[in-house]
């Protein structure tokens, strides 16, 4: 049997390094106000152990200014580990992660310079992009309705109302568990 030619081996390699969008999008986080992404989801994107990833980063510092990556503190940690699933190993971490920015992951592909590196920062890249045109359409779209409503009289007002409730995120109720004492007393 023959052994794969290098230009198969760095197919295969393309091929199993794509990461779809949706798998990156559920890793940005809004935090400081700012879309960010933390190092254990990335080196875990990159295909290799969160200490490495951190190491090359530490080696490479310079690079990495307060805009481009910070450290979370032990208050913002706890509220991640909270609110992600897939961030549940940090609790008992005696380390808190580092949050790099859209600038910081753009600076990562200098820094770590596999072939999948490489294919995953542009996957990363794409999806800041993708969603921050979603953003701005989102935006564009709430002003358009804002100057029609301005523009067509009070007959249109039930139309356009109807479409700021879709366009507003639905809050479920939540539902109650056990019975206050006014119900008991009704009974």
């Amino acid at each position: 049997m023959r052994r794969p030619t290098r230009d198969l081996k760095s197919q295969i390699v393309a091929s199993t390094a794509i990461i779809p969008g949706e798998r990156i999008e559920r890793r940005i986080l809004l935090i400081r106000g700012q879309k960010v992404m933390l190092d254990t989801d990335l080196a875990e994107l990159y295909g290799v152990p969160t200490k490495v990833f951190n190491q090359a980063v530490k080696r490479n510092r310079n690079r990495f200014p307060e805009d481009f990556m910070f450290r979370l503190n032990r208050q913002e940690k706890s509220e991640v580990v909270t609110n992600c699933d897939h961030l549940k190993r940090l609790r008992f971490s005696p380390g808190l992660p580092n949050a790099f920015t859209e600038q910081g992951v753009a600076m990562l592909s200098s820094v770590l310079r596999s072939e999948r590196a490489v294919q995953v920062n542009v996957a990363i890249m794409r999806t800041f992009v993708k969603l921050r045109e979603m953003l701005a359409s989102h935006a564009d779209l709430a002003r358009k309705l804002a100057d029609m409503e301005k523009k067509y009289d009070a007959q249109f007002k039930v139309v356009f109302d109807a479409i700021r409730e879709l366009m507003t995120p639905s809050v479920k109720p939540r539902r109650r568990i056990g019975f206050r004492a006014e119900e008991a007393k009704r009974r």
